[in-house]
């Protein structure tokens, strides 16, 4: 061996010998997991009670930190701008597959992201106040078609799957409605509440005012009906082609290692079983998913030329 190449094989290994030292030590300080929509919205509330009981099994605390906006892709924006060392985590859903054919992002969905953990999936559906004058999905279509314009719907945002979703419909339909896109589900719930918007088409956050009868659930967008509010039809018993529910997940910034992922992959899995993300999923009528780091980075992947195909299909790339 050349006396140029020892030194260099020396380097080597003391990297790989603390890189391994590193992984074995991980968690020693708290992680924080990035909330890709608002306080309060179902999507918060599965995750925190994710967070707790990850807590629990990482030995660390587990702190959420809100950024929602541009359809729930700012928080894995902001990975681009830390370190790949397992500290900072974000939850994504497909659209962080689908937001590049929108329009611009700071990252690039096949190769900056490390695939953590598949965990659930956001049930989507559309609700209607109680006292509204339509009973079903078909009295909301005929009042649309004979009033052009005078219906709006509230979603969570352009290019989100409850956005897409009414596109589609409005098209199969041939009705023209007024999108109303909002940053989260509160203030969407709450504008809805006051009669500034006659629909929300959103992930289930109305649970609970559907369940108190402030609102009336028209349609599921799942496979099948929800257990929790099996009398509401999905949109294909309703005669359309339309089936959504969208899977969500954690991702780190591309580059970790592979031990700190199987570190985080196992604790995150050992939280969803514990009764507090069991019973919050529940309240929203979701089931846990679990798809392995491999499952997930294979899922989001071949969501990319799907995403692409509904972009470009629906007219949702924005100039």
């Amino acid at each position: 061996m050349t006396k140029w190449l020892r030194p260099l094989l020396g380097t080597s290994i003391w990297l790989l010998a603390s890189a391994s030292s590193l992984a074995q030590q991980f968690p020693d300080k708290p992680i924080t997991l990035i909330c890709a929509f608002p306080p309060g919205a179902s999507a918060d509330a599965g995750l925190r009670a994710l967070a707790q009981g990850a807590s629990k099994h990482l030995g660390q605390p587990v702190i959420i930190e809100n950024r929602p906006g541009v359809a729930g892709t700012l928080a894995a924006s902001a990975l681009m701008q830390v370190k790949p060392d397992g500290y900072t985590l974000a939850q994504v859903t497909n659209t962080l597959m689908r937001q590049p054919f929108i329009g611009k992002t700071p990252y690039d969905a096949a190769k900056d992201f490390s695939y953590v953990i598949g965990v659930t999936a956001f049930e989507f559906g559309l609700a209607i106040r109680a006292d509204a004058p339509w009973q079903s999905l078909d009295d909301v279509i005929a009042y649309a078609k004979k009033n052009p314009g005078k219906l709006s719907y509230g979603t969570s945002g352009i290019g989100t799957a409850q956005h897409q979703v009414m596109h589609r419909i409005g098209e199969l339909k041939g009705i023209e409605w007024v999108h109303a896109p909002f940053k989260g589900q509160a203030p969407a719930m709450t504008d809805l509440q006051g009669g500034h918007i006659h629909l929300l088409s959103d992930t289930s956050a109305w649970a609970p005012f559907v369940d108190s009868g402030k609102f009336r659930l028209l349609a599921v967008y799942g496979a099948t009906r929800l257990k929790r509010w099996p009398s509401a039809p999905t949109l294909k018993e309703l005669g359309y082609d339309i089936v959504e529910s969208v899977p969500w997940g954690i991702v780190g910034p591309t580059g970790m290692d592979p031990k700190i992922v199987k570190v985080l992959n196992e604790a995150f899995r050992k939280a969803m079983d514990e009764p507090v993300f069991l019973t919050a999923i529940e309240m929203l009528g979701q089931e846990p998913r679990y798809m392995s780091s491999d499952e997930y980075r294979k899922y989001m992947h071949g969501r990319i030329p799907i995403e692409r195909q509904v972009v470009d299909k629906y007219n949702l790339r924005q100039p």
